[in-house]
Parts: C-alpha cells; sequence; structure tokens
C-alpha cells in the first residue's frame, strides 16, 4: 500500500528523511565489520597482485605503476556493489521496506540513504586505495586542483554504477540472484583500460575498449594526475575527460528514476 504524503512536504524534508536512512545504513558497519575489511582489502589485493605478480605494461612508457594505479582506482568504484544490492534485496524480502512505506516519509529516502552510506563507504575506501598505492611508489605530478577533480570524477562513476546496481537489485528481487548480476561487472572492467593499454590489444578489440565508460574514467584520471596515458587517434580517447562526466550524467540520468519507479512500483 502507498503512503500519501502532506502536501507541506518540502525539499528540507526530504533531505531530512534520507539523512535518517544514511544513519541506519552506517549503523549496520558497527555490526558488519568483517564486511566492511573486506571490502576495503580485496581492492588492495588486486592493486598489489598487478602490480608484483602479473606485472605488465605493454604499450605503455614509464613506471607502469604510474599507468596501473589510476585504473585500479577507477576498477574499485566498480566493485564492491553487491553489498549495496543484497542491503536492498534483504530488506525487500523482510518486509522493512514495507514498514517505512507505511510512514509519513519520502518515497525515495530509503535509496538516497542507501546510496549517500555507499558513497561514503566508497570515500573512504579510495582514501585507502590512494595511500597504499603512494606506498608502492606510485606518485601524481599535477597540483591539488587536478588531484580533486581526479577525485571527483571517481566518485561521480561510483555513483553512477551505484544507481545501476541499486536498480538491478530491485529487478532481481532475491539475495541468491544478486550475485549472478554482480558478475556482470567484472567483464565490463577488464574490457577497459583500467589494466592494460588499448594500444596492445587487436585494433577490433581496442575500440571497444576505449569506449568503455571506465575507461574514460580512467584515462581522464591519468590525465589531470599527470600519469601515463597513452590515447591513441581515437576520438574517444581524445576527448576522455568530457566522456568521464558525460558517461556517469547519462547512466544517472537513466537508472536513478528508473530505481526509484520501480521501488514505488512495489507498493502496488
Amino acid at each position: 500500500m502507498s503512503t500519501t504524503y502532506p502536501a507541506g512536504r518540502t525539499l528540507s524534508t526530504a533531505i531530512t528523511d534520507s539523512w535518517t536512512m544514511t544513519r541506519r545504513e552506517l549503523a549496520h558497519w558497527a555490526r558488519q565489520p568483517v564486511q566492511v575489511v573486506v571490502g576495503l582489502v580485496f581492492p588492495v589485493m588486486l592493486l598489489l597482485m598487478f602490480t608484483y605478480l602479473i606485472g605488465g605494461g605493454r604499450g605503455i612508457d614509464g613506471d607502469f605503476k604510474d599507468y596501473l594505479v589510476p585504473g585500479i582506482l577507477t576498477m574499485t568504484m566498480a566493485f564492491g556493489l553487491e553489498a549495496t544490492m543484497l542491503a536492498v534485496t534483504q530488506d525487500l524480502g523482510k518486509g522493512v521496506i514495507d514498514r517505512f512505506r507505511s510512514m509519513p516519509m519520502n518515497s525515495a529516502a530509503v535509496l538516497v540513504g542507501r546510496s549517500v552510506a555507499d558513497m561514503l563507504q566508497s570515500a573512504v575506501g579510495l582514501i585507502v586505495m590512494i595511500a597504499v598505492g603512494y606506498a608502492i611508489g606510485w606518485r601524481w605530478h599535477e597540483g591539488a586542483a587536478s588531484f580533486l577533480a581526479a577525485v571527483g570524477l571517481l566518485l561521480l562513476f561510483r555513483f553512477a554504477m551505484l544507481w545501476i546496481g541499486i536498480y538491478l537489485a530491485m529487478v532481481a528481487g532475491k539475495p541468491e540472484l544478486v550475485q549472478a548480476v554482480q558478475i556482470l561487472v567484472w567483464p565490463i572492467s577488464f574490457l577497459s583500460n583500467a589494466i592494460a593499454a588499448p594500444e596492445s590489444m587487436p585494433s577490433w578489440l581496442g575500440a571497444v575498449v576505449e569506449w568503455n565508460p571506465m575507461s574514460a574514467t580512467a584515462t581522464a584520471v591519468r590525465g589531470l594526475l599527470g600519469n601515463p596515458s597513452p590515447v591513441g587517434d581515437s576520438w574517444a580517447g581524445a576527448h576522455a575527460e568530457m566522456l568521464a562526466v558525460a558517461w556517469p550524467l547519462v547512466l544517472i540520468a537513466v537508472f536513478f528514476p528508473l530505481a526509484v519507479r520501480r521501488f514505488r512500483d512495489l507498493s502496488r
């Protein structure tokens, strides 16, 4: 049963409702510390594995770590979505969402609160990854403004991926189906320039890789940080910073309203 909200509800009330839901999600961190730690450690393991065990760097001039770390930072923004997706499906399955719907609160506050909590955790994870990258010898070579712009692009990409995950979680409906959906992140990640330059790939595959939204963010971040970023002669590579903003905004414009509409439809 859907809730009828008072006509006087304002944007400030919606923000208050969303913050209440955010604090609810943050309280789960204290009860599930292992899940939080695993989410932080997994990308660190990836970075160390690709740096010291697998190596690489074909088609890249300079230190491979300077190319790899921004790519892994970008991949990190796509990983860990299963925690948010599981939280959404578990709330749906346990009837928690139904109880929230019976309360006089903004209908989107539950999803917004979940997304804000996820973004806070993503920001913490990004800080950890930057520290680890610095510890293994990676350096950025531009000023503070460029560094903050790179971080902003990474978080924007995460925000877009997050709303895709929330929508797919509600479509899946069950926690056991979330893992199957999460597997889709892997081909998207490895069909990007996060860990290998498109110039080292067959021409047809390199073209696909360069138009991957993750590739746009990784290339733009490398450029802002002054790290090596071979882009070839493609339009996508030459306009990576523009695409790094455009791709996430398009994805958010599509999946945010889809997620909110799906959430509202579940109450009918």
